[in-house]
């Protein structure tokens, strides 16, 4: 069932019409703020190696990462951003060396003012993990805690961070979830759509008292199919810190992202 849902969310926001007023300039900006108010969907794949002991196993993972705002006054709104991994992997030392499935889906929810005095762009509210219960793919726990999100954008820049921190509170999984996520992020647009970016997606670990820190070097460009704007980007990542048995040295990022009118 989860597998057809993202099928059926694309399905509905194609219906919509595409930012036809704003510069394809100002709209590769405006996915460089996590919590812009415009409707997007990042399709993300990452191919990363060296995990196992042994280091000789390998994960592909395509994140499904819709964004959604919803007006709540004239002074808030509201942005739901959902990240669906799909997962493939081939590790040699776990199961029967080969999974497939659907992750534990990720949701993060901002409470976002309309105003931002001096320029800072800020949003805070819940997240949530739903486990998939898949194994050795899912960590099989329902998690809760705070996110937030603050960042300025000025001439083509972009320099902000994105944290949460997620606690398990039930589920069938052996291990508890205690982690913080800190995506401190900097990306410049030129002025016919280009967009440079640099990002660490560093997670901490409390109770194995471990840091994962990919670190992502991107280039995309804002393209248009007849009236319909799309972000091609591509990347490369490098782990500056992993846990033993995860991913080592260098992997890929490809994106491909939809935008649609509010």
């Amino acid at each position: 069932m989860n597998r057809i849902r993202p099928i059926v969310v694309l399905a509905a926001l194609a219906a919509a019409p595409a930012h036809a007023q704003s510069s394809d300039a100002d709209l590769a900006t405006n996915l460089s703020n996590p919590v812009a108010s415009m409707i997007s969907v990042p399709f993300q794949y990452n191919r990363d190696h060296a995990f196992g002991d042994a280091r000789d196993g390998h994960k592909s993972t395509l994140n499904i990462q819709p964004v959604v705002p919803t007006a709540l006054s004239s002074d808030w709104t509201l942005i739901s951003r959902v990240i669906v991994p799909l997962v493939d992997q081939h590790i040699p030392s776990l199961g029967d060396g080969g999974q497939s499935g659907i992750g534990d889906i990720t949701g993060e929810f901002f409470f976002v003012p309309k105003s931002a005095p001096g320029g800072v762009i800020w949003g805070i509210g819940p997240a949530v993990l739903v486990p998939t219960h898949v194994d050795f793919i899912s960590a099989g726990k329902w998690a809760l805690g705070p996110t937030a999100v603050a960042l300025n954008q000025a001439n083509g820049w972009t320099v902000g961070a994105l944290a949460n921190h997620l606690w398990s509170v039930g589920g069938s999984g052996a291990n508890e979830i205690s982690s913080t996520f800190v995506q401190p992020f900097l990306s410049y647009t030129t002025k016919d759509a280009w967009t440079y970016g640099l990002n660490a997606e560093s997670s901490y670990d409390w109770n194995a008292r471990q840091w994962t820190v990919p670190i992502n070097a991107t280039v995309s460009k804002l393209v248009r199919f007849g009236q319909q704007p799309v972000s091609l980007g591509i990347g490369a990542r490098h782990y500056a810190d992993s846990p033993a048995g995860g991913p080592h040295g260098w992997g890929v990022r490809l994106v491909v992202t939809l935008l649609f009118a509010e």
